[in-house]
């Protein structure tokens, strides 16, 4: 599979429409395989709420657009935060395993690539961190 421009202008044009603001597109070989890799497209307002992921690190590559990546400690309090762009650097990184984070979308047509370890499983409440 090849990702080009129409792909992506597809999934952009589906995150606009969609109430959440941003739009998944899975990129497993079938429902068997059983990590996880996934385009998402991301447009600015997107709430992606404060995680974390405590059996896998989660590996992200900006495509297009720009992020910031925010990092935190057990507590809420932001402890790294840095953007990351297509056209910039860094434009690769990796979360840890366990590391409460969130990211935040500052362009519309923002495409990442994120990939984790394992099957997909819904985040439960002790997984996220609410700050009010």
């Amino acid at each position: 599979m090849v990702i080009d421009k129409e792909l992506l202008d597809e999934l952009t044009s589906h995150a606009k429409q969609n109430p959440r603001l941003r739009q998944a597109y899975d990129l497993r070989n079938s429902i068997d395989d059983k990590s996880q890799r996934m385009l998402n497209a991301l447009e600015p307002g997107t709430v992606l709420p404060i995680h974390r992921h405590k059996a896998t690190s989660e590996v992200t590559s900006v495509i297009r657009g720009r992020v910031r990546q925010n990092m935190y400690d057990d507590k809420g309090n932001l402890t790294e935060t840095f953007i990351a762009s297509a056209d910039g650097f860094p434009n690769f990184y990796v979360i840890p395993m366990g590391m409460w984070h969130n990211t935040e979308c500052l362009e519309s047509g923002t495409v990442i690539f994120e990939a984790k370890d394992g099957a997909y499983a819904p985040l439960n409440a002790e997984d996220m961190m609410s700050l009010s």
